[in-house]
């Protein structure tokens, strides 16, 4: 098994995706570090420095739009359960927007977990099975004397491991580039989690306060566990389907359909069960509003899981009794 890993992780070294990978993260963090530094200069000659105005400023605009007959109910909701958070940063002396490299660290991996780090994960996952069976080298793969299952299963380990690799590279470089311009420092920053969101209102029992270095890290866990998913989709897909062009393109189709999905699903609740719906599992962290009402932390997980075994099961069945000389 060792030696099947060996080979695979060579291979996927050579295709020179991964590099393309890293090529992209070292052209759009800069862009994304240079974007939040023009908000924050904006914002310091707007306030005077004082985030605290700021703050209070996103408060009275929130108040106001529940006001507005124009904003439809649904959105209200919403802007409640960020006013009441919004309100508990205010009261607690925490600026949440602090302008340091573990900040930005953390305001990009939240955004990047349901659409930038999967399409990542995707330009490796995709191709991992399909692009052997195109170029015609699974034939003398399957002429070794090794089971179908040890073979797809050094995959499978493979595509794991830079799973995990391509999450550690997008938090370092995002803290590496971004401190260069912020600073490096907010690792002890108190953030709070444990919000409980019930309906339109907020529970504040649980809310405790977590350094920023732990709150990053159970962030890059909830990531990893997330692209985890996504992988063994474009895995399951890798085998599924013979071209490289079509496995990438029913991915990236899915992903881009869920993004999309994710806005109106408050609409049809059976959409939490989708894989797509689940995949921000970091909101639960910071507590903001789930897509669907009932949706937790333990449901998203089970129901992210759910369909990684099922992807999973299906390519390993498929795979081994799959026709692969034609």
């Amino acid at each position: 098994m060792l030696a099947l890993i060996q080979n695979e992780t060579i291979k996927v070294l050579k295709k020179r995706r991964f590099y393309v990978v890293l090529l992209i993260l070292l052209i759009l963090i800069p862009v994304f570090t240079y974007a939040q530094m023009k908000v924050a200069q904006n914002s310091l000659e707007k306030f005077d420095q004082d985030w605290r105005r700021e703050l209070t400023q996103q408060i009275t605009d929130l108040q106001n739009s529940l006001g507005s007959d124009r904003v439809p109910e649904e959105w209200k909701k919403f802007r409640r359960i960020i006013l009441q958070q919004l309100q508990y940063y205010l009261d607690h002396d925490v600026n949440p927007k602090e302008p340091n490299g573990v900040t930005f660290t953390r305001t990009f991996m939240d955004n990047s977990v349901n659409l930038f780090i999967p399409l990542l994960v995707m330009a490796i996952a995709s191709d991992i099975v399909s692009s052997e069976r195109s170029t015609g080298t699974i034939k003398m793969l399957l002429t070794r004397p090794v089971r179908r299952w040890k073979i797809l299963m050094s995959k499978w380990i493979v595509l794991m491991m830079f799973t995990g690799i391509i999450v550690f590279v997008t938090a370092l470089l995002s803290y590496v580039i971004s401190g260069a311009v912020f600073g490096y420092g907010g690792w002890t920053i108190p953030l709070f989690t444990g919000f409980d969101i019930s309906g339109t209102s907020v529970d504040y029992n649980d809310v405790h306060i977590v350094p920023a270095w732990l709150y990053v890290l159970m962030q890059c866990g909830l990531i990893w566990f997330a692209s985890i998913v996504v992988a063994a989709l474009g895995f399951m897909i890798s085998v599924l389907v013979r071209s490289t062009a079509a496995s990438i393109v029913t991915l990236m189709a899915t992903l881009i359909a869920g993004t999309i999905l994710y806005n109106m699903a408050a609409s049809w609740p059976t959409a939490k069960y989708l894989f797509m719906i689940n995949l921000k599992l970091t909101d639960y962290l910071a507590g903001t509003p789930t897509p669907v009402d009932g949706m937790t932390l333990p449901f998203s997980l089970a129901v992210l899981s759910v369909w990684a075994i099922c992807a999973l099961f299906i390519a390993f069945s498929v795979f081994t009794k799959q026709d692969m000389m034609n």
